[in-house]
């Protein structure tokens, strides 16, 4: 199984949860893990064990076939893929304000995953703690002034300017400009430790 199709995976859990009206504690509960690591799995911050995956559609009352059929493994055989932005997936990466991501394209480079998103953050928006991803990100600033702060360093960018930066270190972005900033990011996901 390819890490494009874990992130799909990811993604559906979580939109199968919300369309359900069940909380992440509430999946937590049924599937017997913790609350922190539906999030982490949801927001394809780690990868589930295979007993864990089980546990959550199970608890999730989802047919097992169905769950898998609707995975998309056809795509990773395309030599030209075209997205129209229509079909751009809105998703919700963290519960931070003003944050609205866009899923553009996942796919697997030379066995490796990476996935391709618009970030819009709303004037003023920001985390109110930082976080850590198991990747590399590359950020491209569309419209607006972000301030990044990365292991402790404030970095400006501003419209044009990009930013690549190992996702691991602990980092937050700051819509510090007068309107809604538009950001291209580049998730380089790593080679799994586990």
């Amino acid at each position: 199984m390819t890490e494009d199709i874990i992130i799909q995976i990811s993604n559906k859990i979580k939109e199968k949860r919300k369309a359900k009206g069940i909380t992440i504690q509430e999946l937590a509960d049924k599937a017997d893990v913790s609350k922190g690591l539906i999030s982490q799995i949801e927001n394809n911050r780690t990868v589930p064990s295979l007993l864990v995956l089980i546990n959550i559609i199970k608890s999730l009352n989802l047919d097992m076939n169905e769950f898998f059929n609707e995975i998309d493994q056809q795509s990773q055989h395309a030599k030209v893929i075209i997205k129209q932005k229509a079909s751009y997936q809105e998703f919700e990466k963290e519960t931070a304000k003003g944050f609205q991501y866009k899923r553009v394209l996942t796919r697997s480079v030379k066995n490796y995953p990476v996935d391709i998103v618009l970030l819009q953050l709303k004037k003023g928006a920001h985390r109110a703690q930082t976080v850590k991803t198991d990747a590399y990100e590359y950020k491209y600033i569309i419209k607006g002034t972000v301030e990044y702060q990365i292991d402790n360093e404030k970095y400006i960018l501003e419209e044009g300017d990009s930013l690549f930066f190992d996702g691991r270190l602990g980092h937050k972005p700051v819509n510090i400009g007068e309107n809604d900033a538009e950001i291209l990011v580049v998730y380089f996901f790593l080679e799994s430790d586990r």
